[in-house]
């Protein structure tokens, strides 16, 4: 592992965005080079300290699941990556920051819904579940607990909200209303395929990949096309099947260890208010949640 990268800093490329995790740089108008820093955040809050080989790992597993699902594997839907190197188009000063936890991708038209699909009842789903038997308006059975799996995945939207915001679940109807009939049932059906594919790639390796979100854009000809991440601990909850219980929260792949200490931090002496600035992270923690990422990769990729 390259040495950790809180925040890129490139000046041959002009900046588009910086993100919780991904500084996005303009390359012409038609691609985009998406670096993916050591950043965390949790509770939409980005921690000061980084987590060392974070982005190279969140890379390799966007990578590992483009190629099982996009045209070189299941051919699910199309992919945003364009097959071009990210050393090729910045400053050979600057290939360090790139290699290893880039991608050179389409500059696409970002489709503003997340979309989320859940194949076992978990966090927020459960709650929701216990007030009504229904998560984001789906109707479900009677006598599910606590990371139950689902009869059949559910797809259940959010609106994408600005930087430092929840992103808010939305009904199936409003995703409609904001993007049209076909387009929504597009998006939720691929969704459904991919998440269906990679659960049972997932599943023979011994995790169960509880729910995940995905995004999309529209290329020139209106054509949809998968983007940004894909099925990291980041944006999907990874639980060792081997430790599966229904019932129980299993032990997640992600930052849910770093949520947990978070809960106990405090910030001048009173407990952390969940707005910045973010306690310092302790050696240990940084570790750990480290470890819960690497665990991840060696399980699905070895």
């Amino acid at each position: 592992m390259t040495s950790a990268l809180h925040t890129s800093a490139l000046t041959s490329l002009p900046l588009l965005a910086r993100g919780k995790v991904r500084d996005n740089y303009a390359v012409g108008d038609d691609r985009i080079l998406m670096v993916a820093s050591d950043r965390i955040s949790a509770f939409d809050v980005i921690m000061g300290e980084p987590i060392p080989g974070k982005g190279e790992l969140l890379t390799r597993l966007s990578l590992f699941w483009f190629d099982q699902l996009g045209p070189k594997g299941l051919n699910i839907c199309p992919i945003h990556l364009t097959g071009d190197a990210p050393e090729s188009v910045v400053s050979p000063a600057e290939v360090p920051q790139v290699t290893g936890r880039s991608m050179l991708v389409q500059r696409l038209k970002p489709i503003p819904v997340e979309a989320v699909v859940r194949g076992y009842l978990a966090g927020s789903g459960w709650k929701e579940y216990q007030e009504g038997q229904a998560v984001c308006g789906v109707k479900l059975p009677a006598g599910l607990q606590n990371a139950s799996k689902l009869p059949e995945p559910i797809y259940t939207p959010a609106a994408k909200a600005a930087m430092g915001e929840h992103d808010e679940n939305i009904s199936f109807e409003q995703t409609v209303a904001m993007i049209g009939p076909e387009l929504a049932a597009q998006i939720r059906d691929v969704s459904i395929a991919l998440y269906k594919a990679a659960a049972a790639i997932a599943l023979k390796k011994g995790i169960i990949i509880a729910d995940t979100k995905f995004e999309f854009g529209l290329d020139k000809a209106g054509k949809l096309v998968l983007m940004d991440e894909v099925l990291t601990p980041d944006s999907s909850r990874y639980w060792p099947a081997e430790s599966y219980v229904v019932g129980q929260n299993p032990p997640s792949y992600d930052k849910q260890f770093l949520r947990d200490w978070l809960e106990t931090a405090q910030v001048g002496g009173k407990p952390w208010d969940k707005t910045p600035p973010a306690p310092r992270l302790p050696r240990d923690v940084i570790e750990k949640t480290s470890a819960k990422y690497q665990e991840a990769l060696a399980r699905l990729i070895g």
